[in-house]
């Protein structure tokens, strides 16, 4: 079987550039437009793409003076978006220390039912003081046990979701028998940090359950990752460090029990494109003459965990930094963006410029030609299952990636030309529908089917 390019579009407000709103092209109000979602995620249905992924905190982002702030609730807007679409797989980020197992489930097991089996989860700890104050506590959890409290959440919450049998609904008019009530399994979970006595109030959903998405890098996020996800967001600035996470996490999904194939690997790529490479740089340049860097030396001293005024913007980054140990936060993205200033010898003005278009994600800059020589080049040598596609302006970011370096990646056989029959996202993914873990006795039914109009029965926008 020809192995397939995985292509996912990361959307963010007015593009992932932090200067893309000051463009005359954009609209500073696009983070609450549904409009602008529409048109993007249709953009991204255009281009076959297998999902589009919401990124979210449960605080302020940045400040109001450095780019488009806040940013609306993703499960919402993600069904707004189903509505919208046919096949495009709809992944949403939810935190599972600000959150609680039933009603994150009961909402993710509505998505997938709503949207005919598209739905994802990007399971997030959430890291940041700021956040912690939201809900009460004076400092963050720390590093090793949100992740604790992410495994448990996780848990209960597949409980939840297969506390419905696939088969429990009967709907036997002449018996006058609506359900089985013996093919429902009450969780009764009583853990560390969640209680949880009774069924989802919801049915099992067409996939199981929702794509389970994973982002973080670190130790604990790679231990996480092999045992619970399905499909992995990485940043990732060479194609070195990029085949040995890629082998590593492989290599943790196999120890802990589960196909490798069954975790897909799509590292971050923010592509700047230009019909000849001359044209991208000079639109790369004028992204970088955009930034303003006061706003950037401020991002940057409160990741390093640095004292105001601490960074010489025309320096090097100070020599005694913190070790990665010493951070409670994201872990693997300190290390990353250290050992980047490092390795490249960056002044903290260059740093900024390198950091402004994809916060440590790997920009590349160049033809679409050249986008497709490097997608290419990191899927075929064991760098990645696909991509996380990061248009550093939106929406021209994405329609230039869809009509200019998708066509070329499938004249080279790597991508879909076409959807084809209706898929759920997990089979776009080439996972296996799972198992309900209740159901031990006989096979695993075939699912319940979602009636043809389920999605088009809801007013399309």
């Amino acid at each position: 079987m020809t192995r397939r390019l995985h292509l996912n579009a990361f959307l963010m407000n007015t593009g992932h550039h932090e200067a893309s709103w000051r463009l005359p092209e954009s609209d500073p109000y696009a983070h609450v437009s549904l409009a602008h979602y529409v048109n993007l995620a249709r953009t991204a249905e255009r281009g076959t793409f297998d999902s589009l992924f919401l990124a979210d905190g449960p605080q302020l982002w940045s400040n109001l003076a450095q780019r488009p702030a806040g940013a609306l609730e993703p499960l919402t807007l993600l069904t707004a978006l189903a509505t919208a679409t046919e096949h495009i797989g709809l992944i949403a980020t939810a935190s599972t220390s600000y959150n609680s197992p039933y009603n994150l489930a009961r909402k993710f097991a509505s998505l997938d039912i709503l949207s005919g089996g598209r739905a994802g989860w990007n399971i997030v700890t959430t890291a940041g003081a700021e956040a912690a104050r939201n809900f009460g506590l004076d400092a963050e959890p720390a590093h090793a046990e949100r992740y604790a409290r992410a495994a448990e959440f996780v848990d209960v919450a597949l409980k939840l979701w297969d506390s419905w049998e696939d088969d429990a609904i009967l709907a036997d008019k002449a018996a006058g028998v609506w359900g089985d009530d013996a093919r429902i399994h009450p969780p009764r979970h009583k853990g560390t940090y969640f209680s949880v006595e009774g069924a989802l109030n919801v049915p099992r959903t067409p996939q199981g359950y929702p794509l389970l998405v994973q982002a973080g890098s670190s130790t604990d996020g790679k231990v996480f990752a092999a045992r619970y996800a399905e499909a992995v967001f990485t940043a990732q600035q060479t194609i070195e460090d990029a085949r040995s996470f890629y082998a590593d996490i492989k290599s943790r999904t196999r120890l802990a029990g589960r196909d490798p194939e069954h975790l897909k690997v799509l590292p971050g790529i923010v592509p700047v494109i230009g019909s000849t490479e001359a044209e991208a740089r000079a639109a790369e340049q004028v992204l970088e003459d955009h930034i303003v860097h006061t706003h950037g030396v401020r991002r940057l001293e409160d990741l390093l965990r640095l004292e105001p005024g601490t960074l010489d913007l025309d320096g090097p980054l100070p020599d005694d930094l913190p070790p990665e140990s010493a951070i409670e936060g994201a872990k693997s993205r300190y290390t990353l963006i250290v050992e980047l200033a490092r390795r490249e010898s960056l002044t903290v003005r260059q740093l900024i410029g390198r950091l402004g278009g994809g916060r440590g994600h790997l920009t590349f800059t160049g033809t679409p030609e050249q986008v497709a020589d490097q997608i290419e080049t990191w899927f075929t040598r064991g760098a990645a299952d696909g991509f996380n596609i990061m248009p550093p302006v939106l929406p021209s970011g994405l329609e230039t990636f869809v009509d200019h370096v998708v066509p070329i990646l499938r004249e080279r056989g790597l991508l879909r030309t076409a959807y084809g029959p209706r898929q759920t996202l997990r089979e776009r993914y080439g996972l296996p529908r799972p198992r309900n873990q209740y159901v031990t006795d006989a096979p695993e039914p075939d699912p319940v089917p979602v009636p043809a109009g389920a999605t088009a029965a809801l007013t399309r926008i």
